[in-house]
Parts: C-alpha cells; structure tokens; sequence
C-alpha cells in the first residue's frame, strides 16, 4: 500500500469514526489514488455499504483496484461477509482498523470450496451454491443477481427466483435428473425463498469431502445462517419444493 494513500485511508477512517469508512483504490495511469465514498448502510457502526453514485463517479475517473473499509473499535480481522464479498467482487478488500491503525488486505483465491462455507446473505447464499456448481461442473456463468436480504418476507417484494429462472436459462420439469434446481419455501416466507442442486444418487464433489449419511438421493444447499452441506433430500425436504428447474444446456453437458 502506498505511504499517501494509507494516510487518506486514515484520515477517513478517524473522520468517520464511530461509522465504518468506505472506499476505493484507483488506478489512474501510472499514478493511484484513494477515492472516499459514503457508506450508506443502515447501520454503518457495524457495516458498509458503498453509495452507488459514488462508485459510479470514481469509474469515470479510473480503475477500480481496490476496496477499502474500516473496522471501528476492532482488528482487521476480515470477517466472513469480507471474505465472501472479496471473492464476490474479484477484487483485493483492505480491510483498515480503527484506532488500532492497522491495515490488513485479503485478495480473491477464484475459487471457493462449496461445502462448508459460512452463509452470506448475497455473496455466499442459497442461490450463489447453485451457481458455483453450474460454474465448476458445466461451466456456466450467471450475472450477479443482486438480493435484499429478507425479500421473500413481504408480497410487495418481487418472487425473485419464480421471476428471473427463465430468463437465467431454465426452464420448470416434473421429474428430478441430476444437476436440476430444487426451489423450496423454507421458513415463515410468501415467496419461494431457498433453492439446491440436485445430486441424485451421487454426492460426490470433485476436491472436497462430501460426507453423507443413507443411500440418497441427495441435495447441495445452503441454508440460512448455516454452512453450505450436502443433505438427504425427501420427506420434509420434498414436501417445501415448489418448483424443479432445469437448465437449457443440461442435455449436452450431463
């Protein structure tokens, strides 16, 4: 980090204390520059959110390199929602404590394990475990859906998943095959608001330990506020589904 732009790091990190600071590493030419924003969030004592209009602006200046925030009263520790949102974002997070005066900076690894990761509502969620198996086994890309948390809590709100599957590449089936996308109501919800991949028979996930119990057939998921796993999908499980999607290209690429 260069020495002037870890001291406007700072600057705004005491500025903005008790709230959490926010803002951007650009580059601009050879030269980089720290762009402040304004955190938005509900709460910015305890979070971050970057004013859009903000990110918007510092583009028209230059290259996004970095992100940085700061955590007030504790260490730059980043916690799971930093780790889950670098990985989101493809891009080094500098996480700056306050007053401690310590910067820490975590980079993306481009790949992320799909079992066991903690839940972030977002980055690391029920819909991002489908989408990182499609990537990984299929080779898929999806835009990045963007989600308030709690969406499907109010019938005003959009039913997000009934709403964007077809035009995310899928299309409703009535009998399960490997590879499809279980949409269940899990919870007090108005909306069907979780969703999986169906594994069949075999839960086995190149690279990782997929430890299961019973003969199957089985569902990848990630519920909320637990970690992502692998379960034994029938009964309670069957009976939450509302719909099963498959993806135009599941054909060629099973």
């Amino acid at each position: 980090m260069r020495k002037h732009i870890l001291s406007a790091i700072q600057a705004h990190a005491a500025a903005e204390y008790p709230k959490e600071c926010c803002g951007l590493v650009l580059g601009i030419g050879r030269k980089q520059q720290y762009y402040p924003c304004r955190n938005i969030a509900a709460e910015p004592n305890e979070e971050f959110r970057i004013d859009p209009e903000d990110y918007a602006a510092a583009e028209d200046l230059g290259e996004i390199i970095g992100i940085v925030h700061s955590h007030p009263n504790a260490t730059s520790r980043p916690s799971p929602r930093d780790l889950a949102m670098c990985e989101a974002t493809a891009l080094p997070w500098h996480i700056f404590s306050w007053p401690e005066a310590d910067l820490r900076t975590i980079v993306p690894t481009g790949s992320t394990l799909l079992l066991n990761r903690p839940f972030v509502h977002g980055a690391w969620d029920c819909w991002q475990v489908c989408a990182d198996w499609y990537r990984r086994e299929w080779g898929l890309e999806f835009e990045a859906f963007q989600r308030a948390d709690g969406w499907w809590e109010s019938a005003e709100n959009t039913s997000l998943y009934e709403a964007n599957y077809e035009a995310a590449g899928f299309f409703r089936v009535d009998q399960l095959q490997r590879g499809d996308m279980v949409v269940l109501e899990v919870g007090r919800t108005v909306h069907p608001n979780h969703a999986g991949i169906f594994l069949g028979a075999d839960p086995a996930l190149p690279g990782e330990d997929a430890a299961t119990f019973g003969p199957g057939p089985f569902l990848l998921h990630h519920l909320y506020g637990r970690p992502s796993e692998i379960i034994v999908f029938g009964g309670p499980w069957l009976d939450r589904t509302r719909l099963i999607l498959r993806h135009k290209d599941a054909q060629q690429t099973i």
